[in-house]
């Protein structure tokens, strides 16, 4: 072997990609070829080529040009906290002196003092937790709960709504998502967001549970309209049905406050999170309940389990994102940011649905928002249109950002939709 040549699976540490792809056309074309062909061609047809190499705060850079792009798409949320924030870095190093995955038969302090913090978000309200490692997989789970708990069946969703590509989950989501894998399952309907006469026409005596996002962001971000969320908590307890709020992208203080329900002043019976929780590090989901649903693992402790769910690393890494958050001051600061971009984008020829440092820019145009993405990406900033309504442009900056970081971002933001 040539001892210049570095071996087949040799990852450099500069964070480019792996030594055996000498550029980027190797890379993809393996990529394709192994992973996704789909994915590949779409984009080198929306010349969207970006292969994540580098990546420190706000910001990451491409493996084989070099060029740095802010990440305003975050994952969904992944990274609210920008890449390798280096508290939770520290955090998950320090534990690996120690820790594993550790194994999910036996009991855990480190899942015990994670479900105890996320609780207490609740103010107690939703003391029950249970673990998982995808936020589909969480889903599921809240849904299994609902109909354990009320021996109903229906579930009543978001039309054009995304909960994950799982079962129940993707039963519940867009038929993009579940289209190609046959007949949806029975008993899942979806009805438009913000409308409570039709929300009122599809939940009945057969419905377990009604499933949303406080914020749907696959559909573009709409905001819910003032007294819709306690609306859709009324119906729910006068039909018998359950409330399960799929807070993944719009909780962890992404919208100012823990979670956006409490914006509301709405209590849901079941709680989604994930994403962020993972601090970017170690994926990790959980499910939240009240008591009363908790009970169902009285009964029957080995119903539901996941093998890598609440992980005690991804707890360790999620103990360490809560720190940060619940610092005194963190959710006000997001706040500030959040007014911050209000002011500095008017004037824009959009509309800017926000919530916190949850955003979304409306154009008027059907495919505005592919095209702003195109030109986002131009100016160096990566952000991604909403694949349900793609007159949208998902905008999620880290929440983490000093005003210069945010003043920069803002005119880039105005050069570039301005181009």
């Amino acid at each position: 072997m040539n001892s210049e040549q570095p071996p087949r699976h040799s990852v450099r540490t500069s964070g480019r990609a792996p030594a055996q792809y000498p550029d980027r056309g190797a890379v993809e074309d393996s990529f394709a070829t192994h992973v996704n062909p789909g994915k590949v061609s779409a984009y080198r047809a929306l010349g969207l080529e970006i292969v994540m190499g580098e990546r420190e705060g706000i910001r990451f850079r491409d493996a084989y040009d070099g060029r740095w792009y802010v990440n305003c798409h975050c994952n969904g949320g992944v990274f609210n906290l920008g890449h390798r924030n280096p508290s939770v870095v520290q955090a998950v190093r320090r534990a690996l002196e120690d820790l594993d995955i550790g194994n999910h038969h036996l009991v855990s302090g480190w899942r015990a003092a994670l479900a105890e913090r996320l609780a207490a978000t609740t103010g107690g309200a939703l003391p029950g937790v249970v673990f998982g490692v995808s936020g589909g997989e969480a889903v599921d789970l809240a849904i299994k709960v609902a109909r354990a708990h009320t021996g109903r069946t229906d579930v009543v969703s978001a039309a054009g709504g995304y909960h994950g590509h799982t079962g129940l989950a993707m039963a519940a989501g867009d038929p993009e998502y579940r289209d190609p894998f046959g007949p949806n399952l029975p008993g899942f309907r979806q009805v438009p967001f913000d409308d409570i006469d039709a929300l009122a026409a599809a939940v009945d005596s057969d419905t377990a549970v009604v499933l949303l996002e406080p914020i749907p962001a696959t559909l573009g971000m709409p905001i819910p309209g003032a007294g819709y969320l306690a609306a859709v908590r009324e119906l729910c307890d006068q039909r018998g049905a359950l409330l399960a709020l799929d807070e993944v992208q719009t909780g962890l203080g992404r919208t100012g406050t823990m979670w956006f329900h409490q914006q509301e002043d709405v209590t849901p019976d079941l709680l989604v999170t994930g994403k962020g929780l993972s601090g970017g590090i170690y994926p990790i989901t959980a499910t939240l309940m009240t008591s009363e649903l908790h009970g169902l693992f009285i009964e029957h402790p080995f119903v539901h389990i996941s093998t890598y769910g609440g992980a005690e690393l991804g707890c360790v890494a999620a103990l360490s994102v809560l720190d940060i958050v619940e610092t005194p001051g963190f959710l006000e600061r997001v706040r500030t940011l959040g007014d911050l971009f209000d002011a500095g984008l008017d004037g824009l020829p959009v509309e800017l649905r926000r919530r916190g440092l949850f955003m979304g820019l409306r154009f008027a145009e059907a495919d505005g928002g592919l095209t702003a993405t195109r030109s986002m990406i131009e100016h160096g900033v990566f952000a991604i249109f909403a694949n349900n309504d793609p007159s949208v442009l998902q905008f999620l900056p880290p929440l983490v950002m000093t005003d210069d970081e945010a003043g920069d971002l803002i005119d880039t933001v105005v050069a570039a939709l301005g181009a």
